[in-house]
């Protein structure tokens, strides 16, 4: 049995499935203000501790900044693969119309348009899925837990420098476009989003007192409570699963999953090893790259008038998705 737990995997598996099993119990029976105090918590306290903790004794390497070109680049094939998926599910009335159009003379007047049997708020949160990740409560811990905080910073960029930006400027533009709602929801710059987050301003800190001695109390008691808050972001994840209600559209969403959560890490994974990246590193971008869809994106369903039922479907089975993936991601890219 102690051998069993030795395993890295095993251990995340343990910690994930039971922690988050907490916070799902805990979200049916606590009011939704707790999950809003603790998300507040974590994200002005708890992941800036964790990163200035973290960032002690990690490795440090000029080509970092790789870790967010990968991040937008995961996006963009991401998106790419999304729209040509949308515009090969065809309508029925389309596909009348294709097998009509080959009999038409070359000479007819009106030739119809052919629609994809998408609609604009599916698109749009089929789109949304594919581009936004859970790389912070979930990528985080997964990252620690499987590769150690050397090669944590490399996370911490992804999410910083990409994701988060990526959620509030393009996942904003994609929301507007495709929703139903109109909201007066203000709109944030990508700039003021980045120069905004805690994380980035914890990372510039912790990257200047690096390398100042502590005592060792003080350095214990800062890795305990950095461990800590990486237990409190996985039963933030149950918190958030708990409210998620009926899922549904589990077709569409698997089609999702399987694009976002292995086509686009196996892809730019494969890639990154032509730009000079490879071991640790790569592994760290890649399971930031397969993380499961965020919770971020059924709340702009909600505000946007997107499909709910698919941001539901594709954040609730990528996360049970992820057990299955995270094997994979090791085998092919561990070193």
């Amino acid at each position: 049995m102690l051998t069993l737990l030795e395993n890295p995997i095993l251990r995340l598996y343990l910690n994930l499935i039971g922690w988050a099993l907490v916070g799902f119990l805990l979200g049916r029976k606590l009011p939704p203000k707790t999950s809003k105090y603790l998300g507040q918590f974590l994200y002005w306290v708890g992941v800036p501790v964790g990163i200035i903790a973290f960032m002690r004794g990690a490795k440090i390497s000029g080509y970092i900044w790789v870790a967010p070109i990968a991040g937008w680049i995961a996006m963009l094939v991401g998106a790419i693969f999304a729209r040509l998926w949308i515009e090969l599910e065809i309508s029925d009335e389309r596909t009348k119309a294709i097998a009509s159009g080959i009999d038409a003379p070359e000479d007819a007047p009106d030739q119809p348009t052919f629609e994809t049997a998408w609609d604009r708020p599916t698109q749009g949160s089929f789109l949304l899925a594919m581009m936004v990740g859970n790389t912070s409560y979930l990528g985080f811990p997964v990252v620690l837990s499987l590769i150690g905080p050397e090669y944590f910073l490399w996370a911490v960029l992804y999410n910083t420098l990409a994701t988060s930006p990526g959620l509030h400027g393009i996942g904003y533009a994609i929301a507007s476009y495709f929703g139903n709602n109109s909201t007066n929801q203000p709109r944030k710059g990508i700039l003021p989003v980045i120069l905004g987050n805690p994380a980035l301003w914890s990372f510039g800190f912790g990257f200047l007192f690096r390398n100042v001695p502590l005592p060792d109390l003080a350095e214990r008691s800062l890795k305990l409570s950095a461990w800590g808050v990486v237990t409190l972001s996985i039963i933030m994840i149950g918190f958030q699963l708990s409210y998620l209600g009926v899922v549904r559209e589990f077709g569409r969403a698997s089609i999702c999953l399987a694009i976002k959560m292995v086509v686009v890490p196996l892809v730019v994974g494969t890639g990154l090893m032509f730009f000079g990246v490879t071991g640790w590193p790569r592994l760290a971008i890649v399971l930031q790259m397969g993380m499961p869809p965020s919770i971020a994106t059924v709340i702009y369903a909600t505000a946007y008038g997107l499909d709910r039922d698919l941001s539901v479907a594709t954040v609730a089975f990528g996360s049970v998705g992820l057990l299955l993936t995270l094997p994979v991601w090791l085998w092919l890219f561990a070193p």
